[in-house]
Parts: C-alpha cells; structure tokens; sequence
C-alpha cells in the first residue's frame, strides 16, 4: 500500500499533532525546502477562529517577538514567524522529550518522587533562563523589562538528553511593552500566580522566580504548593499564605535546609523573597549533585519513567 504523503504547510511537512489548546495548536513539522531542509521543528498555529481577535494574535505573535531576541541554552528557540493562508504561525526547535507536567504526573500515578538533585536541577536550569531573560536588552540595547508571567511544569520541556528548556513567552511580550500593570488582565496558570499577581500590582521579576519556587515545591512533593477544590479556593489560599507543609511532611530524604529555602522564596511579601533569580541560584547550589541531577542523571529518569 502506497503511504500517503504528510500534509504541507507552506514550506513544512506536518509530521504529527503534538498538541492542542484553546489558542493555538502545535505539531511537529519538518523543513522541506530553504536552507533549513530537512530540519525537525515544532510548528505552532494560531486556531483559525482567532485569527481576528486582536488580542490573540497580539499575544501569539508577542511569543515570536520576544522568543527571537532571546538567545540561551534553557530557552526553547523560535526560529520564525509569519502568516499562510491567514493562518499566523511560528516555528520553534524541536525538544524531543516531555515537559515537565507529564513527568510530574507520571511520577503522581506511579506514587514516586523524584531525586532531590533532579528537582534542583530543573530549577537551577529555570532560574538561569530567568535570570538571562530579566536581564535581556533589545536590538537598541535598550533593557526589555521582561517577566515571562507563566513559570509552570507545561512550559518547561526536558529532552531526551537531558537539557531543560522554557517556553512560551506569549504572555511576556504584554508585560515587557506596556507601561503600566496596573488592572491588568490576570494571565498565567493559577497554581503558580504570585500573590501580587492577584492583586493586579505592577509586576516584576519575583513574580517569575515565585513560579520556579512552586515548581521546585511541586517537583519535591508531587503536590502542588497552592491547592483548592475551585479557582475561588485557591484565591484564598494564596491570599492567606496557606502553602503546602514543609517538605520533610512528604519525604525523609529532604536536606536540611532545603525547606529554609522555600519557605523565602514562598513568602507573601515580595520583599522577603531572594531579590533575583541569581540569589536563589545561590541558595539553591548546597543542594545540587551534579552526578545525579545532571543532565545525565535527568535523561536515565525520564527514560525509565515512559520506557522510551
């Protein structure tokens, strides 16, 4: 039986749906003409009925914007942009692996946690990107005041070899061109807000190292550090500052000192929490392996993980 060509999108050839949500879909796509031929990649589209809606495509386009000027080794890449049959797309390298979601999942169903090291890895990898993003200047040189404002498990992807990469700077791109955060719309995943992020303040790059803070909890404890039966339920919890308990409630293999650490990073008050993303890197390094929580050690995890 003669197999069917893969369906062509422009100069890409749509290999599989890897993925689809309410604003946009993903797939893994090929180059197959231009000097890229041959390339895997991951190709995002724009869900035709937002094509009009402004907002949508201001937020999708805003990924490419601020992704293409991002250039880091804990950053997904965005390769390009543009528009095909009023279709608005972007392309980004391929990360042949999971996000961090999945693994977090697998590891809830199969009732494990993951090693300390592997935990603070990720995180270490998260707050780089971070801290190289914060710090970013534009073509002008300009500084591009950019919080990504979605620091959460789906958006962090971990390869088959290890490497650990964030994505998805759609909602950056509104923090880092407006003026004013003031009565802003509330973007990002309600699991891992800052609390200043429900009280519509201006925000800053603490909102960004709040949600590596909650990932870290997370990855520890396969809880999640803000919980509720509803959105309202877990508005109050994190208005209250009811966090999930101290780490050594989940396991016994936790260092000491390790939940000293979180427990800053978690504070309510952004002025108690580490200043940047390099001083929680600093706090977090007496508890990294290298021999285990490299990328190494990651990749063997993941793999017995899906046995793949």
């Amino acid at each position: 039986m003669t197999q069917k060509p893969a369906p062509r999108f422009g100069k890409y050839e749509i290999l599989q749906l890897l993925g689809r949500g309410g604003m946009a879909e993903v797939y893994k796509a090929r180059f197959v003409e231009g000097p890229r031929a041959g390339q895997t990649v991951a190709l995002k589209r724009l869900t035709p009925r937002l094509a009009q809606d402004a907002e949508a495509v201001d937020l999708f386009c805003g990924e490419a914007d601020v992704s293409g000027m991002l250039k880091h080794p804990h950053i997904v890449e965005v390769l390009e942009k543009g528009v095909i049959s009023e279709i608005y797309y972007l392309t980004m390298e391929f990360v042949d692996g999971r996000d961090l979601a999945l693994v977090l999942a697998r590891c809830h169903a199969r009732g494990i946690f993951l090693p300390v090291s592997f935990a603070v890895h990720i995180v270490l990898c998260t707050l780089s990107a971070l801290g190289y993003a914060h710090g970013a200047h534009g073509p002008t040189g300009l500084p591009l005041h950019i919080v990504h404002c979605d620091v959460s498990p789906s958006n962090l992807f971990i390869s088959r070899q290890g490497e650990i990469k964030l994505g998805d700077f759609g909602i950056a791109k509104v923090r880092a061109l407006s003026g004013d955060d003031e009565g802003a719309t509330l973007w990002g995943k309600l699991a891992y807000l800052a609390p200043e992020q429900l009280q519509r303040k201006p925000l800053s790059p603490q909102v960004d190292l709040w949600g590596a803070a909650a990932i870290l909890y997370e990855t520890l404890t396969n809880t999640r550090a803000i919980r509720g039966e509803s959105a309202e339920e877990m508005q109050q919890a994190l208005r209250l500052g009811k966090i999930g308990g101290p780490l050594e409630e989940f396991r016994a293999d936790v260092p000491p000192g390790l939940t000293a650490v979180l427990r800053r990073a978690l504070d309510l008050d952004p002025q108690n929490r580490y200043a940047t993303a390099a001083e929680f890197s600093e706090a977090l390094r007496p508890f990294h392996d290298e021999p285990s929580g490299g990328a190494l050690g990651i990749a063997s995890v993941v793999r017995g993980l899906f046995k793949t």
